[in-house]
């Protein structure tokens, strides 16, 4: 992360070397992370006495950082005061990156979206310097729409489809025209903000797991139905990245022998049977031949951009077809899980993405697969349910995971 670009942040006191200060950004993690805290669990989480606390908080009350947001449980006397963040101290901008367009957001630090949801017909096939500079141009329209808080922006959050590493900021499936440097730096250097990129999956997770129906267990996988398949894999409480981050590619495991060429090289991959662009491809050939589908009354154009929702109207309308082909990518997508459940024995399973939302016309023949494959013994101690999230939920994964590592690198900025 680029530490020039770092050093101004809102977060970053006069003084980042000071004791007190480097407390200060622990503490403030410490709020994002837990939510409300008494005196007591800060001192000890901080390790440090009531009087330099009273300090800190003192001064970050008076800078409008936190305040005083209720009452904690009394152990024999008083109910003790919580302290939260403040609604608006500090703002990301998120930006959700899928395969044929774009949204963005802004989102302050309790996970309030200020601002409206920017769609921006943004093409992963295109150059890198041309994301770049799409990248730039959408959030210099974002940000003309924001009254205040601009300079409590502390940076931006990316999450992007395919092969994405954090901690190597570059995503080695597309827009690799260009690399002299991580996307990552090109992209600091189109929106002089800090950058934090992230594969889009794990951000689904995280916000699953944080904020939403993953909250508060241990073992959980989180499966992204959408143009491709991914997985993000939350284990004793906690994210799985992999080494490098890329854990969960499981729509690139080989399903079919010898089955058709996928984009990322090899042949039989589950995406090239289970997945939203499989979905689509099919339809579209099936129609073509003369398949009776009501699809087939989408003119030239709308079936050459067929989409998951179009065949997800279909079966809704009752369409033998449509409702066929659902099927038979929930049992692929089944027979795919069944295999997952074997690996990690989760207690919960959660579907999320454009494909997700056929319900019963993917979970039926998913959970047949998943009887058909998996041991009962294993199965039955698995629940699977859809994600009843908005499309545009997984930013808050992307916040929170942007707003930790901004502090992560200021705390050690802070420390050198």
């Amino acid at each position: 992360m680029n530490l020039q670009l770092l050093a101004r942040n809102p977060l970053t006191y006069k003084k980042p070397n000071d004791k007190q200060t480097l407390t200060s950004y622990k503490l403030l993690k410490l709020l994002h992370v837990n939510g409300p805290m008494p005196v007591t669990a800060l001192t000890k989480s901080l390790d440090i006495s009531t009087p330099v606390l009273s300090g800190i908080l003192s001064r970050l009350l008076k800078e409008k950082w936190i305040e005083k947001k209720g009452k904690g449980d009394s152990v024999g006397g008083r109910r003790p005061d919580l302290y939260v963040l403040r609604d608006h101290s500090f703002f990301t901008i998120c930006i959700d990156v899928e395969l044929f367009a774009t949204r963005l957001a802004i989102v302050d630090n309790n996970f309030n979206i200020v601002t409206a949801i920017e769609n921006v017909a943004l093409h992963l096939g295109n150059s890198r310097k041309d994301f770049c500079e799409s990248i730039r141009k959408a959030v210099k329209s974002l940000l003309a729409s924001v009254k205040t808080g601009k300079d409590r922006i502390i940076g931006c959050s990316i999450g992007m489809p395919g092969l994405t590493s954090q901690s190597l900021g570059e995503n080695y499936t597309y827009l690799l025209d260009q690399a002299d440097h991580s996307l990552q730096y090109d992209l600091e250097q189109a929106l002089k903000l800090p950058i934090v990129i992230q594969n889009d999956v794990k951000g689904a997770a995280l916000a699953e797991l944080r904020h939403g129906l993953a909250r508060g267990k241990q073992d959980v996988l989180v499966l992204l139905m959408d143009w491709g398949v991914g997985l993000g894999i939350i284990m004793d409480g906690q994210v799985r990245q992999g080494s490098w981050g890329f854990s969960g590619e499981i729509g690139h495991i080989p399903f079919v022998e010898n089955g058709e060429l996928c984009y990322c090289g090899k042949r039989g991959c589950l995406e090239t049977v289970a997945s939203g662009l499989a979905l689509s491809k099919i339809a579209r050939k099936d129609i073509s031949t003369g398949t009776t589908s009501i699809l087939g009354n989408l003119s030239k154009k709308d079936i050459q951009e067929l989409a998951p929702s179009h065949i997800i109207d279909a079966a809704n309308k009752g369409d033998q077809y449509a409702i066929q082909l659902l099927s038979d990518i929930g049992a692929n997508i089944g027979k795919g899980t069944s295999t997952l459940i074997q690996l990690f024995n989760p207690e919960l399973i959660i579907l999320s993405g454009k494909i997700a939302e056929a319900k019963q016309y993917i979970t039926l023949p998913m959970q047949q697969a998943i009887n058909t494959y998996c041991m009962t013994q294993v199965r039955e101690k698995t629940k699977i349910i859809s994600s009843n999230h908005p499309e545009h939920f997984r930013m808050f994964g992307y916040a929170t995971n942007a707003v930790e590592s901004f502090l992560d690198a200021t705390i050690e900025q802070a420390q050198s």
